[in-house]
């Protein structure tokens, strides 16, 4: 600085200051966001999404899945929307595919031959589209199967548990009109079968069947309404349920296992951004690569070599999609005299109960367990913190039962292949298959509910003794004791973070005047219900437990002293839960992660 400009005034230097109000930093991306939020208000919702924390564990990898698997069926739906033709009316192939030059056949299963040969890359992405959809489904049912094994559908998550069985139903009904569009002779024979499912409906089922074919079977109307179906309306209702599933997980917070430092007031991860996202982008390329490898790897659906729907003709051996299998199992095995006359009419009850009746009612009975356990329990707080399947061991069981009576029903799709590789009569393939639905899910709810209570009870053994160590030390008087090092603090909270319930006690029926109580009998079927969950239990250990388990070990390691200051070497860990005091407090205490 000159001389000069050392002795000018300060009212002198201001004037050379930029009065221009000040720019915002962050380029072009800044001001975009910055117009958009002045404008939506959409900064403050977008901050608070990129906050939001998740926890980490492996098992919610599986709805991720899902949704993945939903981003690639969108996509590839729509690649292959642009060369499908939805009609049938009838044309002559003329295409590169040799065996089929000459057939007449309808546009919706040419165009579907074209996409296959003609179109680049169309082949791959039917694949990939067809797998997508089959992994779908399986991580949406495997999803659900984690909701319900560790409690994540009580208070307040009774809708979202709706939401995905409303889900999964109708992706099972997505899914049949997908792989029925092709009208290849597989498809086809399909088709028929769910015209005649329609027609076992008691009353209705003709009036039914009509409006859904546009008249007798086959038509030229009921490829174009599948179509629309099937792009359109329950892909609109899909995506809307999974958003609004995607909103409620946020609205509640997510869920998480028990740990230290984890309580129903708070969420143990990662946030959104940056680590989230990172994680989430990821996660996608390797389920759409995992799809698209298998896609390129492992045909599925081969219309070609199926040829085009004669109402003639039947495939050999045709089966459904496996998300499809059970109903066709349960039709399979419902016995024939369910079908019979009454009043003029036949009463096709063997077709009805399992073809259209079993989803509907499976499916509200899952949709309505939450209510009904927490009827039993009484329980009307909020649950954050998800159980070990083993820590409640009835609904573990009433769970592994009902999945072996639809591994029965699904394997039993299958019996006339069954019969047919393993040279057995098919009737007795299906009788034993009847049999298995009666007698197999009470057997493995007995043995689930027994493995259930005993792993608790080695839990217990853990938390009070330690674990074992396989020393045995003896003392100066001739006694042995068997060494054993004390669980850590994190150990153990996971073990001993649950609650037990106790059975409800059945109050008096009737007042002093000896007159009936009103609800008697719904208490009465309350307390039932209430014992049958909770009579077999075992207690979680209390801080009181725990502390005479660690003077029992105090005074057994006194007594073997002598032999560790004599034999040092041979001496390793505590004695039936050791000498090592840890403070209860910490043990059994909420706390906020740091």
């Amino acid at each position: 600085m000159s001389s000069q400009s050392g002795t000018r005034s300060a009212d002198a230097l201001r004037g050379d200051d930029d009065t221009s109000p000040p720019r915002r930093g962050g380029g072009a991306v800044s001001a975009v966001a910055s117009w958009a939020d002045e404008r939506t208000g959409t900064a403050k919702g977008f901050r608070y999404l990129m906050r939001k924390v998740f926890p980490d564990h492996w098992s919610f990898m599986l709805g991720e899945i899902a949704m993945y698997s939903l981003v690639i069926l969108l996509l590839t739906g729509t690649f292959l929307t642009f060369w499908y033709v939805p009609s049938a009316g009838e044309t002559v192939y003329n295409g590169s595919y040799e065996p089929l030059k000459g057939i007449s056949m309808s546009q919706a299963y040419a165009s579907t031959v074209d996409i296959s040969y003609e179109v680049r890359g169309g082949l791959i992405v039917r694949q990939i589209h067809h797998w997508a959809a089959l992994f779908f489904l399986a991580a949406i049912l495997v999803h659900m199967c984690r909701v319900f094994f560790t409690g994540a559908f009580r208070k307040p998550r009774e809708i979202n548990w709706i939401i995905g069985l409303t889900l999964l139903m109708l992706s099972m009904i997505e899914g049949f009109a997908g792989y029925s569009l092709p009208d290849d002779l597989l498809s086809g024979t399909g088709l028929r079968a769910a015209q005649g499912f329609m027609l076992s409906i008691p009353v209705l089922g003709s009036y039914i069947s009509y409006a859904v074919f546009g008249g007798g079977f086959p038509g030229e109307a009921l490829i174009p309404r599948l179509f629309t179906v099937h792009v359109l309306l329950l892909p609109a209702i899909i995506v809307a349920l999974f958003t609004a599933h995607i909103i409620l997980v946020i609205v509640h917070k997510h869920t998480q296992y028990p740990g230290p430092g984890r309580s129903e007031k708070n969420v143990v991860g990662f946030p959104m951004m940056p680590v989230y996202i990172a994680k989430a982008g990821g996660f996608f390329s390797v389920v759409f690569g995992i799809t698209a490898l298998v896609a390129g790897l492992v045909t599925i659906n081969p219309i070609w070599a199926y040829g085009p729907y004669e109402p003639t003709q039947v495939t050999a051996g045709s089966q459904p999609d496996w998300y499809m299998g059970f109903a066709d199992g349960a039709l399979r095995l419902l016995p024939g005299f369910l079908e019979f006359d009454l009043l003029g009419r036949t009463w096709s009850f063997n077709i009805f109960l399992g073809a259209i009746a079993l989803i509907p009612v499976l499916f509200t009975i899952a949709g309505a367990y939450p209510f009904l356990e927490a009827w039993i329990t009484g329980d009307k707080r909020e649950h954050h913190i998800l159980d070990r399947p083993r820590n409640a061991p009835t609904r573990t069981a009433l769970g592994m039962a009902a999945l072996s009576f639809y591994v029965v029903l699904f394997f039993a799709s299958a019996n006339d292949i069954m019969a047919i590789k393993l040279h057995l009569s098919i009737n007795d393939v299906a009788n034993l298959m009847r049999l298995s639905c009666l007698v197999l899910p009470p057997l493995v709810f007995w043995v689930t509910k027994r493995l259930c209570l005993s792993l608790q009870r080695r839990d217990r053994e853990l938390v009070l003794h330690g674990r074992e160590t396989g020393r045995i030390v003896r003392t100066a008087d001739g006694r042995f004791f068997e060494a054993h090092e004390p669980l850590d603090e994190y150990t153990r909270w996971r073990l001993v973070a649950f609650e037990s319930n106790r059975p409800l006690e059945l109050s008096a029926g009737s007042d002093g005047n000896g007159v009936r109580r009103m609800g008697a009998a719904k208490q009465r079927l309350r307390a039932a219900l209430s014992g049958f969950w909770f009579t077999d239990r075992i207690e979680a250990v209390t801080p009181a437990e725990l502390a005479a388990a660690h003077h029992r070990g105090e005074y057994e390691a006194l007594e073997a002293a002598a032999v560790e200051d004599s034999h040092p070497q041979e001496f390793g860990g505590q004695l039936h839960g050791g000498a090592e005091e840890v403070g209860t407090s910490h043990a059994y205490g909420d706390h906020e992660p740091r």
